[in-house]
């Protein structure tokens, strides 16, 4: 029996005897089945290869961000807060080795796993049972769960504290139940915003746009990002993180108000001259 892991997305199935024949989140038009066709891996294979290991950069006071290299799935990037006796990972990634286990350790462990959207979810089971940490998923996303979990604490509703100062938003947009994690004391006390893809910064750095489907490049329609960007503009923030290490260093909530006033410009056909 093992554990076969989707290498495009690096989504990790139960336990079983063979391959899956789909992976339900690839074959979704928010993802994509690899052109050359399906294909699986195991976690212990990634190991044994020797090819991979975790980068662990020191973002800020209090935060690390941990991306593999090469790249395993879609590549994301997660992110370990360390806040006073309770660290909460953002987002996960597929590969977990000794090194990495043990630096976290160091650092006092996981106290929360909690996750923006299914893209994310990995081996999320096998963080948890490894750091004996809940996993916090919305409620809308439920039935994109591919492995299930006892670890899994299913929320609702908009906003869930997961400790003083670090708290989960719901937006939708990319997926119903897409979250993203406001750390309130983060940037020395201005705020940050950590998004995943639920809202992502472009390759201009200033800015950030939304989307259903990034690699299929389905846009959101004005009015939820509207809706989208009216809740996050109660929050205060100085500095956002999205999934691939592109930050916002300055200004970022304001950044994202001017964002969303050009994304909505721009679908509502007001921003061209043709």
């Amino acid at each position: 029996m093992k554990k076969y892991i989707c290498t495009t997305c690096g989504v990790q199935y139960p336990e079983s005897n063979s391959e899956p024949e789909h992976c339900p989140i690839c074959e979704e038009e928010r993802q994509y089945v690899n052109p050359d066709g399906q294909s699986w891996t195991t976690h212990n294979e990634l190991v044994e290869s020797g090819n991979y290991q975790n980068i662990i950069k020191k973002e800020e006071e209090g935060l690390y961000s941990i991306t593999t290299t090469p790249k395993v799935g879609i590549g994301q990037t997660a992110y370990l807060i360390v806040n006073d006796g309770f660290n909460v990972l953002w987002d996960c990634i597929t590969y977990l080795d000794d090194e990495t286990i043990a630096f976290i350790r160091s650092l006092g462990g996981i106290q929360a796993i909690a996750l923006s959207h299914p893209h994310y979810y990995s081996r999320q089971a096998d963080w948890a049972e490894v750091f004996d940490a809940p996993i916090y998923i919305h409620q809308d996303d439920e039935e994109w769960i591919m492995e299930p979990s006892e670890s899994i604490r299913l929320w609702e509703g908009e906003e869930l504290e997961l400790t003083e100062g670090l708290n989960l938003h719901r937006l939708g947009g990319h997926f119903k139940g897409g979250a993203v994690l406001h750390w309130k004391n983060g940037d020395s006390g201005k705020g940050v915003l950590l998004t995943g893809d639920i809202i992502q910064v472009v390759s201009d750095t200033n800015w950030v746009s939304f989307m259903y489907s990034y690699p299929n490049l389905i846009p959101l329609p004005a009015k939820k990002v509207e809706e989208m960007a009216n809740k996050v503009n109660r929050l205060p923030f100085n500095k956002l993180y999205n999934a691939f290490h592109k930050v916002i260093k300055e200004n970022a909530s304001l950044a994202v108000q001017h964002s969303a006033d050009r994304y909505i410009k721009a679908v509502n056909g007001e921003l061209f001259d043709t």
